[in-house]
């Protein structure tokens, strides 16, 4: 069985599948991505993390979401288990032919996405519904009050922040309140800058959920400090990302990783991380 929490309140498995790669450029096809989705959730993943701007740049918008509604409604286990989170307020560039970010926090544009996800996932209310990244164009309240709003509409039945600071983790949950259950950080091997956000979410009674897990698309010269990693790996005889995500599980019973995947193959490796008992002295020389 794969490990679970509690995400605010909804017991789910502490392993999500992140579905960006799915959608996102050399993403392998809808087919691939439903079989992907298909094997996560037949091997006891209960978790899907997605978003309004999973899609390629200058391509069909939301196909991140569409794509994880159709998994789901060609999926015979029991639907009801299954959170589905997705977020709001970044989308996708093509400019001079190279797939780019922007961001757009503007209340307006948040409450209407947060609207479009819902009808794109197929949903009334979005279990779990997180303000994407800060706009620095808008004062951060002001976007924060508009996610307030699509949960007081029921548009989401529970909110989140993702890439946010402390100081801004304090500003959402004085205007969110109860109703904000998680923050979604970046946070792995090779990028560690946000544990004082992880310590913090510990703290204040908040979900920690890590994306990029894993390292995401890392330069080559990042690739050594995988190395202790590989290390105990090679000890225990099972994949480093295992190691990896088991590491950062035992952060803290508050925190959750949403590994990506483009094959079916990657996610039952992840889902299987949750069975792994690192030592004390291993976790201490993996920091």
């Amino acid at each position: 069985m794969v490990l679970h929490r509690n995400l605010g309140p909804y017991d789910t498995t502490a392993i999500g599948l992140g579905e960006m790669p799915l959608t996102l450029e050399n993403n392998l096809g809808e087919a691939k991505g439903l079989e992907t989705i298909h094997a996560a959730l037949d091997a006891g993943c209960r978790h899907i993390d997605t978003a309004w701007a999973y899609y390629c740049s200058g391509g069909e918008e939301q196909t991140g979401e569409k794509l994880v509604r159709k998994a789901l409604e060609t999926w015979d286990g029991p639907r009801d288990e299954v959170s589905v989170a997705t977020k709001v307020g970044h989308f996708r560039n093509f400019t001079d032919g190279v797939p780019t970010w922007d961001v757009d926090g503007r209340p307006e544009t948040l409450i209407r996405n947060g609207k479009l996800s819902a009808q794109a996932l197929g949903v009334d209310s979005i279990d779990l519904l997180y303000m994407h990244r800060p706009d620095p164009k808008v004062l951060y309240n002001e976007s924060i009050e508009a996610i307030k709003q699509l949960v007081d509409e029921g548009v989401a039945k529970r909110a989140g922040i993702s890439n946010a600071s402390i100081e801004q983790i304090d500003a959402a949950r004085a205007i969110l309140g109860d109703s904000l259950i998680a923050v979604q950080n970046q946070y792995s091997p090779i990028y560690r800058d946000t544990q004082d956000t992880l310590d913090y979410t510990a703290k204040v009674g908040l979900a920690f959920v890590c994306w990029s897990p894993l390292g995401g698309y890392r330069k080559a010269k990042d690739d050594s400090k995988f190395d202790p990693f590989r290390a105990v790996a090679e000890a225990h005889g099972v994949s480093y990302q295992q190691v990896v995500l088991a590491w950062e599980l035992a952060k803290g019973d508050h925190v959750f990783v949403i590994p990506g995947a483009h094959r079916p193959e990657t996610i039952l490796d992840s889902l299987k991380a949750g069975d792994l008992k690192l030592t004390p002295e291993e976790l201490a020389t993996l920091g």
